[in-house]
């Protein structure tokens, strides 16, 4: 199969240059031969632009086909994650045939490849160093996925004829894939030295700063694989896997992870990023109920369409939290994935429970939780990203279409129809309960579903505050000390209201019978922060667990009952229809009856009475 369809992905990934101007226009103005190409500095550029748009986001443009043709791969579920493309990720089928992402990379690399190769004949290599670094950026961002997804892979590293060695060939072992990756970001560090986020006013071009980040990132990827899974996957290249070939000089752990600390320390100490706070405290102006908006500036970062689309009245230009992004525009660039309607990022019962409480402890330890058996009751005094995130049942929200244009914060919302208004559980038909709000736009600027216009964050400033907490408490063997996690770590768990970790808060979780660990605690804040962009599957695979988190273990919905006695679902009425929300008809044999437990102890466990999604 690998050598087909690598044949076919070559064949395939001619370059398309555009010669427009604009970077949000997605399709060509016109198609150009490469004989009469690459002749300034701007053909260069442009020809670099076409690059950016070649990279899953939201499928904006129909050469992005996702896989079962649902969503990009960056809704990766993993345990804790709900939505219509469970089956391609779950651990519960089989591997295909063939993998459209395995012949779109391809494709893309190869359009990489011709740029840098037209590089390597220009008169005037310092013209265009920007555009070739960006080049080579994206040569390892396509090869990172490629690494994830199947681990060794042929490495396209020039322009391929059907008689290379990359078609008819073997696979690169992963450590050969890690090293091409590093080698090529530091290529593209070197070169991008003048395309900053300050000079390219952070637009949505590869910068220099994107570059260190995402360096950062695949440094810890590769540590912690190497630490905890180490040869297992390797094979003997032939038979199975792609081998074990290494490098001459490649890392070792301890060098990847303390790459991976020094290059997010360099974007830290920067200045140049923050976490976006926006939309904290939104009341003394004309927006009403001012309380439902409070602390919701996690919510709103991930649709932020312009100044109509939240409550503050804040454009895009007021995000400094991301580092690489793909920008959308609702005339020139639309995201075309309906994500309002398909709810693309709902939650299982174990990530509902992995939020904290305001004290910093989990539900089980927290003295604050009250339970689950009222309704919203365990929303109360949690995390401001869970509450932000995950609809109060009953309550009033803003969706597609309300109010004909979408949200209209100087309007009273709990003034309007009961039940069109209202988040209404919809638990007849076997679905557990627990849809999440991230991703869905509450399109107030656009008129029709699938228009949304929200930029899609690749990587954000969040993500290189817990990879310096990260990397920092795996070169301490597990320790790390209050001032760097104040540095690191605690400001994200700011944002989101919680109290900060540190050893006080360990010794704690003792005193109450619990056992948290440094190393738990950052990863269950990756788990949180990040859900549904896409790392949550390789963070479970490079940290060694995923067989145990994914293989055979439920995953559940929310509870209808708890401790023996019923929960307010199970005599919830819909005020819209009149008859209640739950159908116990629908759950017979799909309801826990025992512990489900994790590999952490720090998790909270699902008891008896959750509904049982798969």
């Amino acid at each position: 199969m690998k050598t087909n369809k690598i044949f076919i992905s070559l064949c395939l990934g001619t370059v398309m240059l555009t010669g427009c101007d604009n970077f949000l226009d997605l399709e060509p103005l016109d198609s150009q031969t490469e004989a009469i190409y690459f002749k300034t500095p701007e053909q260069f550029q442009q020809a670099a632009n076409n690059l950016h748009t070649n990279i899953y986001g939201w499928q904006a443009n129909s050469n992005q086909a996702s896989a079962n043709n649902t969503y990009p791969l960056i809704f990766d579920q993993g345990t804790d994650i709900i939505s219509a493309s469970n089956a391609a990720v779950s651990a519960t089928n089989s591997a295909g045939t063939t993998d459209v992402y395995w012949e779109q990379m391809y494709i893309w690399l190869r359009t990489v490849n011709q740029l840098i190769a037209k590089g390597e004949s220009y008169s005037n290599p310092g013209e265009i160093a920007g555009p070739i670094g960006q080049a080579y950026f994206f040569r390892a961002w396509h090869h990172f996925m490629l690494l994830k997804r199947f681990g060794g892979v042929p490495i396209a590293n020039a322009v391929t004829t059907v008689n290379d060695n990359i078609v008819w060939g073997p696979r690169a072992s992963r450590y050969e894939v890690i090293k091409q990756i590093i080698d090529d970001l530091d290529i593209a560090i070197s070169k991008l030295t003048n395309t900053t986020v300050s000079l390219t006013n952070n637009d949505g071009h590869v910068t220099l700063e994107a570059a260190k980040s995402f360096k950062a990132r695949v440094c810890l990827f590769a540590a912690t694989w190497d630490k905890y899974v180490g040869t297992k996957t390797d094979g003997d290249g032939t038979s199975a896997g792609a081998g074990s070939n290494k490098p001459a000089g490649y890392p070792s752990v301890t060098e990847f992870l303390t790459m991976a600390k020094n290059l997010s320390k360099d974007i830290i100490d920067s200045g140049v990023f923050e976490l976006w706070t926006g939309v904290e405290d939104v009341s003394g102006g004309a927006v009403v109920n001012p309380e439902m908006y409070a602390h919701c500036s996690y919510y709103y970062l991930f649709n932020l369409e312009g100044s109509s689309s939240n409550p503050a009245g804040l454009s895009k230009s007021s995000n400094r939290e991301a580092i690489f992004r793909s920008v959308f525009d609702a005339t020139n660039r639309r995201g075309n994935m309906n994500l309002t309607h398909s709810w693309p990022a709902g939650m299982t019962r174990k990530l509902a429970d992995m939020y904290l409480c305001t004290d910093g402890l989990p539900v089980h330890l927290s003295p604050l939780f009250k339970g689950y058996v009222d309704m919203n009751a365990e929303l109360e005094d949690r995390d401001y990203r869970l509450t932000a995130c995950m609809t109060k049942t009953m309550d009033y929200a803003w969706g597609w279409g309300m109010y004909g244009t979408g949200a209209r914060y100087d309007v009273d919302i709990y003034s309007l129809a009961a039940g069109t208004y209202q988040a209404v559980p919809d638990l007849r038909n076997g679905g557990g309960g627990m849809g999440g709000r991230k991703f869905r736009s509450e399109l107030q600027s656009v008129t029709a579903a699938g228009m949304e216009s929200m930029d899609y964050l690749h990587i954000r400033f969040a993500e290189i505050l817990l990879i310096y907490a990260e990397a920092t408490c795996e070169l301490g063997e597990g320790q790390i000390s209050d001032a760097d996690l104040d540095y690191s770590i605690n400001k994200v768990r700011a944002r989101g209201g919680v109290a900060p970790l540190n050893a006080a808060l360990l010794d704690k979780a003792r005193s109450l019978g619990g056992e948290l660990t440094f190393l738990g605690e950052i990863r269950r804040e990756r788990a949180t922060e990040l859900y549904g962009e896409g790392h949550r599957i390789g963070d479970l695979c490079r940290w060694g667990i995923a067989e145990a988190e994914l293989g055979g273990q439920p995953r559940c919905g929310t509870y209808v009952s708890y401790g023996g006695e019923d929960t307010y679902l199970q005599s919830l009425i819909n005020p819209v229809d009149n008859k209640p929300v739950y159908d116990p008809e629908a759950y017979i044999g799909k309801i826990t009856t025992s512990d489900i437990t994790y590999t952490y102890a720090g998790l909270t466990p699902v008891k008896a009475g959750a509904i049982i999604i798969e």
